[in-house]
């Protein structure tokens, strides 16, 4: 008995490990109770079971656009915008630092990165890259394990129905080399809620225990798996629901240690539990996709949609069926999120799946053009629409291209031939126009060929080489508090850090500023290695914990303050402070001790006044570029991102086509306008309520903490947040923690310096302020000048060939200082217009005068010259192009001569050119003849068999001759 037992337990681990995806072939309904809901019904039970049964806050969705996240491409799990929560690091003051057990609906991403579907979809029934993921979290330990699945069983047996045998559980069985005991409190929570020892079965780590990433938060997991099968033969198990006990963290060595506070995080997918709750065996047969798939229909020539997958998938109709539906599900979502197809990151990510979806609309569906666009909802046809189908259009050309190149490729292969990766290689997305590497493959799959991977491999290693050699060196991140320290700051009781004095500043009358000191306590040190120390020596470096401090630490795009402390009785030895970081609430001050620091020493801190009045000001300019562009733009320019310190600003602004050198100057004309106007800047702290319904008030997709800081130009606070003023849509008004000037004046000036596309839809501006912007008015100025000057030398004319040169390569230099200079961008734009249009007509001078001058010098060889077969000879040219004119402009008046001419240069260098005629050859050729010359002259040659060219170095140009004279005549 306990041997049948084990063995069907055996069997049951394979079959959980080894079903993912749903295949089955039986059309039995899953689950027979209640009759199939709407998924807009499952949505909404399980929001408002947390809500109303369990006490939990609603929190909306974030965006599939990662907020201050660089490891994620897009958000791929219900966890990640509680990421904070769970590292420590959340702002004390914001919304979410009061959340304790909160539940939502998130809007997911898995395509690209660590988590990646895309090549997945279409080729099963389940696989999507975008899902929605239903969640429920606890916080802070105020709930853990047996809360987590008493709630999870009495949601899916008793809300939903599914009958309990239906139901699987798998626990973590423990890990023996990370030292972690199987986790049997959690098995006994479901033996205890009546689920069967029999489905309660126990994994390794690799299927139970969940890790946020290489380091951070992690824990055992229990999950929920649901049988297809229904009792009928063996099971068939699909993962329902994953919830996570999160009670360690992984270190950086590799090591695990207790958290300091434990959270539960759980996660199921609406689409899968949609599928079970209306008895389907696949995803793509719910409400979710149904109507989707029959608009495909409607909108192709192709069969109506039967949901096979294989083999059985005939020509690959219901393949691509799927493709397209989620494929425009994804485009939709990240589109209305601010995620344009673009070149790099999520945007090429973007980029790959729109690809992906138009081929096979079009090549398996046979979709007509522009039918992408059309399966976006009209209410938002202007906003998604266009995009997609702009470029769907753009890339059919290359499609077509791709698969002209393939075939002609596999026409020259044998029969066990792998393809090329070179060509593969060539037809990628490294090209502008490229076909994605996945995309080739597949296309060489279905015709039965296979692709040298290791060649392929190979290419990519040297691709990746040659990136990393041009990249930029990344900073290296300081010092910084990990969730241990924070949790141990948290546990002693320490207070975050009070940073309100950076606020302390004040116009003096003469216009200058006052900054204040800020006298401060030292509550914490740290050494390099984070380690907590009760002191550091001379020369350490350490960072600084402090109960109070003026110095702005790194946040919302602003960079650090810099500067110093001095301890209290002892103003001349000067400690120096590189950057502050917030951690948590708590301010970090990197320094350097010349002599020893205690805890507990007094501490007088300065910040560097430059530096902080540079940051003050590029702040404040910042805000009124960003107001400037929705007045210039339309409503619709939404900030995505900015930096600045006291060099320059950076502004990422959503804008549907790059700005006109027009569009650039007005904004830059309405900054001046209010710098003009030095009006006054307002900065309160507000209840984060009172900002929610104000028309034209800009915030970022962030969290803000509560109460917020609102800044306002011109008009006070109080009266810019009164919805009935519309104060907001006259002037810049933002939610914003950054310093700023007090008035709009001390910005000086401001010159956008720079625009490019970062991808489509966005684009990003860079800008000086003040000197620096004079300076760069002044030199575009100067710039301006010399083009003008380079317009007047062009139409006064060249009076020979070398003049003309002279001229082009001045334009030529002129152009490059053009493209790489500090000034306006509406000027770059213009002068680059101006000067490129010059350097063409320069050119077109130069063949002008170069085929004037060997017309004259052909003239005078041939008088020079009597009729024959043969013209070796020497002529003065001022460049090789010249040279072989003259030598064609011979061959075509004397159709039977062959023609070699020498041109002396100056430094003994010597030009060469030749052309043979028709009735020579095959015996005879110009390139065997400029080789045999230039050769005894030391040089090279090149060309064809009919006309060639050369160079080498001599003094002897009468023996250069005499070999020319000896070799043709050998050869006629």
């Amino acid at each position: 008995m306990a041997a049948s037992v084990a063995a069907a337990a055996r069997r049951l681990r394979r079959a959980i490990r080894r079903s993912p995806a749903w295949r089955g072939l039986s059309h039995r309904p899953l689950s027979s109770e209640p009759p199939a809901a709407k998924a807009s019904a499952v949505r909404a039970a399980f929001l408002n079971f947390f809500r109303d049964r369990h006490g939990h806050r609603l929190v909306p969705s974030a965006s599939v656009r990662p907020r201050g996240d660089p490891s994620l491409l897009f958000v791929n799990a219900g966890m990640n915008q509680f990421k904070p929560i769970f590292l420590g690091t959340v702002d004390p003051r914001s919304e979410m630092a009061g959340f304790r057990r909160v539940a939502n609906s998130q809007k997911c991403v898995r395509a690209g990165g660590h988590h990646n579907d895309l090549e997945d979809v279409g080729r099963d029934l389940s696989h999507h890259t975008f899902f929605e993921m239903l969640g429920n979290w606890a916080f802070g330990g105020e709930y853990f394990k047996e809360e987590a699945c008493n709630m999870a069983w009495e949601l899916l047996t008793q809300v939903y129905g599914i009958p309990e045998e239906r139901l699987w559980i798998s626990y973590f069985d423990g890990d023996p080399k990370a030292g972690l005991d199987p986790d049997l409190e959690t098995r006994d929570i479901w033996l205890s809620l009546g689920v069967p020892a029999s489905r309660v079965l126990s994994f390794g780590p690799q299927e139970n225990f969940w890790e946020m990433g290489d380091t951070g938060p992690c824990g055992p997991c229990t999950e929920i798996h649901y049988d297809l099968a229904g009792g009928v033969g063996a099971p068939q198990l699909v993962e329902l629901w994953n919830l996570v006990f999160m009670q360690h963290n992984r270190e950086a060595d590799g090591s695990l240690q207790p958290l300091p506070q434990r959270h539960v995080d759980t996660g199921m997918g609406l689409e899968r539990l949609v599928a079970v709750l209306q008895g389907k065996h696949s995803t793509y047969d719910t409400d979710l996709f149904s109507p989707l798939l029959n608009a495909i229909q409607q909108g192709c020539r192709a069969p109506p949609y039967l949901g096979r997958v294989g083999v059985a998938d005939e020509g690959r109709t219901d393949t691509a069926y799927r493709v397209v539906a989620d494929h425009i599900r994804t485009l939709s979502v990240c589109i209305s999120d601010g995620i344009f197809p673009g070149m790099s990151g999520p945007p090429l990510v973007l980029r790959r799946i729109l690809r992906r979806a138009v081929r096979f609309s079009m090549e398996i569906l046979k979709a007509p053009p522009g039918f992408l666009g059309s399966l976006v909802p009209v209410v938002v046809e202007t906003l998604i629409a266009n995009l997609v189908s702009e470029d769907e259009a753009a890339f059919l050309a290359s499609l077509e291209r791709g698969r002209r190149i393939i075939d002609r490729t596999l026409r020259t292969l044998g029969p066990s031939d792998m393809f090329p990766a070179e060509v593969a290689w060539s037809l990628s997305l490294c090209g502008d126009l490229g076909l994605p590497l996945d995309m080739v493959e597949l296309m060489l799959e279905e015709k039965g060929v296979q692709l040298d991977s290791a060649g392929l491999e190979r290419l990519a290693q040297e691709e990746a080489q040659h990136r990393a050699r041009q990249a930029e060196p990344v900073q290296k991140q300081g010092l910084w508090l990990d969730v241990h320290a924070l949790g141990e700051l948290q546990r002693q009781g320490v207070p975050p850090t009070d940073d309100s004095p950076k606020y302390n500043y004040s116009l003096r009358p003469s216009g200058s500023y006052e900054f204040g000191t800020c006298e401060a306590q030292v509550l914490q040190l740290y050494t390099e290695d984070g380690t907590a120390v009760a002191s550091v020596g001379k020369g350490q470096r350490c960072g600084l914990l402090l109960d109070r401090t003026n110095f702005y630490a790194e946040q919302g795009g602003q960079a650090s303050d810099r500067g110093y402390l001095v301890r209290a009785g002892q103003e001349d030895v000067l400690f120096p402070v590189a950057r502050a970081q917030v951690c948590g609430g708590f301010i970090l001050h990197e320094a350097v001790a010349p002599e020893c620091l205690r805890l507990g020493d007094q501490v007088q801190l300065h910040v560097d006044e430059a530096w902080r009045l540079g940051c003050m000001a590029k702040h404040t300019a910042t805000h009124l570029l960003n107001w400037a562009l929705r007045q210039t733009l339309g409503p619709g320019t939404e900030q995505q991102g900015s930096h600045l310190n006291p060099e320059q600003l950076r502004l990422d602004v959503t804008t549907q086509t790059p700005l006109t050198p027009e569009q650039l100057r007005a904004v830059e004309n309405t900054v001046q306008e209010a710098v003009g106007q030095d009006e006054a800047v307002y900065m309160e702290e507000v209840p984060l309520a009172l900002t929610a319904q104000v028309p034209g008030l800009r915030s970022l997709d962030e969290v803000y903490p509560d109460p917020v800081r609102v800044v306002s130009v011109g008009v006070p606070v109080a009266h810019a947040l009164d919805p009935a003023s519309q104060a907001a849509l006259q002037t810049s008004v933002e939610l914003c923690c950054g310093t700023h000037l007090l008035r709009t004046g001390a910005v000086g000036d401001l010159v956008i310096i720079g625009d490019r596309q970062l991808s489509k839809g966005t684009t990003r501006l860079l800008a000086v302020t003040g000197e620096q912007a004079q300076q760069a008015r002044e030199l575009g100025q100067s710039l301006a000048q010399e083009v003008k000057a380079a317009t007047e030398r062009l139409s006064l004319g060249s009076r020979d060939v070398a003049e003309a040169l002279r001229l082009s390569k001045d334009i030529g230099r002129l152009i490059e200082a053009v493209e790489t200079a500090v000034m306006p961008q509406w000027q770059r734009r213009e002068l680059l217009a101006t000067v490129k249009m010059l350097q063409r007509r320069a050119n077109t001078a130069i063949r002008k005068l170069q085929m004037g001058q060997a017309a004259k010098k052909t003239q005078e060889l041939l008088e020079r010259h009597s009729k024959g077969p043969l013209i070796v000879d020497t002529v003065s040219a001022e460049s090789l192009s010249v040279l072989v004119k003259v030598v064609r402009q011979l061959c075509e008046q004397a159709p039977s001569t062959s023609v070699l001419l020498l041109s002396p240069q100056p430094m003994g260098k010597v030009l060469c050119a030749c052309q043979v005629a028709q009735g020579a050859m095959p015996t005879f050729t110009a390139e065997a003849w400029a080789l045999a010359v230039c050769s005894h002259m030391g040089g090279k040659a090149w060309g064809s068999r009919v006309v060639a060219q050369g160079t080498g170095s001599t003094t002897d140009l009468e023996a250069a001759l005499s070999i020319a004279q000896t070799y043709a005549l050998s050869q006629l």
